[in-house]
């Protein structure tokens, strides 16, 4: 057995190490970087000899694709919670998110009372075509009942191949009757942009996450605002429960409201390429045609009073807008403290279809604040409703997340950290106890940019000049604000 226990190793140890060199020979030909220490022989032949017995001993046979793809997981996810290696199915699910589409029937979904609700039919889509609502609720999928489902569980439930069918049984509530729905799977788009004027002379545009066609459906979305409205007194720039995306997209998005060659944020790290500046220009966002999508913006977008809505859900890429427009004293932030991922990731290719998805730089606002681990403080805080914050504190923040990236100010964050965690866990047990009394589950909050939504109703009243009802907990996070700056 010690025989071949060592003989195993020395072959994994080899087949290991060439596919360390390749992926340095790669790594050296992306980029010009300084030169790479070498490598830990000691520990690679470890590796490869944990290789060789699991190979040679384990219960039963395992995949040796598997395992290294496994091995490199593992290596991954120690970094920090958003490095991540993809294998064949993640980096498809990982392309259709950045790309915006997928397929499916074409509906934005929410939880309620343990059941799918339509948030909104997508134009377009099978979905809409069957003539499926805003509020219907999904009871099952084919023959699967959605109650106990997970909401990714039933969005893979309905994602499939393109001309396959799926039969969604629905609730409607306003005619309190089901109904069967068969649906034709096809390509959609994802709507990530929406936008209506909320009242004469105010506009409400949201935009729900960064993807490639974020910035033509934005400046479409804008065009429309102004054909309707051509003298806008104030416009409300929703960015809340926006988890990021694309970073060009939010340099375009922040653009459109900017000066030119403003800056909207910069980046730093290890490498060269990380170390970087990006401006308020279209040589900083165009897509590869060319064509600058914001180039027929009416000029007036440059100087409309603008409120940006952020919340503990708002990440990385709304980030980035909501501290370049604040910086720039260009808007008026208002919400919650957001998310706090101040980080940047680059996506390499290792293969047609695996990737490594890697964080390379910290992200920085105009006037130098690191958004990592800390998000960005609005200028007015409110609460989620009119009587206060039902879910807020029981968010989770990039603070909260295990092995997240420091910003930098390692004494701050740990105090930060604890001091965190320990008002959210202070929040569930006063709100568990609450609703235990009343023997109900909190209600679910107002769908975004309706007339119940507290939040829109106050960005309004601000930019009206009306008084705002600001959040009742404001001092405890301003002061929460100064520890960590």
């Amino acid at each position: 057995m010690g025989a071949k226990l060592k003989v195993a190793g020395w072959v994994a140890s080899g087949a290991l190490a060439g596919v360390l060199t390749t992926m340095l020979l790669q790594a050296n030909v992306v980029s010009a970087r300084s030169s790479l220490s070498p490598l830990p022989l000691e520990e690679l032949q470890q590796l490869a000899a944990v290789f060789g017995m699991i190979k040679s001993d384990y219960v039963e046979p395992v995949d040796e694709k598997k395992l290294i793809n496994d091995a490199i997981a593992g290596m991954v996810s120690g970094l920090d919670p958003h490095s991540q290696f993809f294998d064949k199915k993640n980096f498809k699910e990982f392309r259709e998110g950045t790309t915006g589409k997928f397929i499916g029937v074409g509906i934005e979904i929410g939880m309620e009372d343990g059941m799918v609700k339509i948030v909104s039919p997508i134009e377009g889509s099978p979905a809409f075509r069957a003539g499926l609502k805003s509020g219907d609720l999904i009871t099952k999928i084919d023959d699967t009942a959605v109650r106990g489902l997970a909401l990714d569980q039933a969005v893979k439930k309905m994602r499939g191949e393109p001309n396959t069918k799926v039969q969604l049984t629905i609730y409607r509530k306003s005619e309190t009757r089901s109904f069967p729905v068969t649906i034709v799977r096809e390509e959609i788009r994802m709507q990530s942009v929406r936008s209506k004027i909320v009242e004469p002379g105010y506009a409400w545009l949201r935009v729900s996450q960064f993807q490639d066609r974020t910035v033509d459906d934005f400046a479409h979305k804008l065009e429309e605002i102004y054909k309707q409205e051509p003298n806008l007194k104030g416009l409300v720039l929703d960015l809340r429960n926006d988890p990021g995306g694309l970073l060009e997209a939010s340099v375009a998005v922040s653009a459109a409201f900017l000066q030119k060659d403003q800056e909207v944020v910069s980046t730093n790290g290890q490498i060269s390429e990380s170390k970087a500046s990006f401006k308020a220009s279209p040589d900083f966002y165009m897509h590869r045609s060319g064509n600058d999508p914001l180039r027929k913006l009416s000029p007036a977008l440059k100087n409309v009073p603008l409120i940006v809505l952020v919340n503990e859900g708002s990440a990385s890429a709304s980030e980035i807008v909501a501290g370049a427009l604040q910086d720039h004293k260009r808007a008026l932030v208002m919400g919650a403290q957001t998310f706090g991922k101040g980080s940047v990731q680059t996506v390499r290719q290792l293969s047609p279809e695996t990737a490594l998805k890697i964080t390379t730089a910290r992200y920085y606002t105009p006037s130098g604040r690191s958004i990592q681990a800390k998000g960005i403080v609005p200028d007015i805080l409110l609460d989620e409703t009119a009587e206060g914050n039902v879910f807020a504190a029981l968010r989770m923040r990039e603070a909260d997340l295990e092995k997240h990236l420091a910003s930098g100010n390692e004494a701050k964050d740990a105090a930060g950290d604890k001091a965190h965690e320990k008002a959210r866990d202070e929040a569930r047990t006063k709100l568990e106890s609450e609703y235990a009394k009343r023997n109900e589950p909190p209600k679910p909050l107002p769908e975004f940019g309706s007339a119940e939504d507290f939040q829109l109703v106050q960005a309004l009243n601000q930019l009206k000049g009306k008084p705002v009802l600001v959040s009742k907990i404001a001092t405890e996070r301003k002061a929460e604000a100064k520890t960590d700056d």
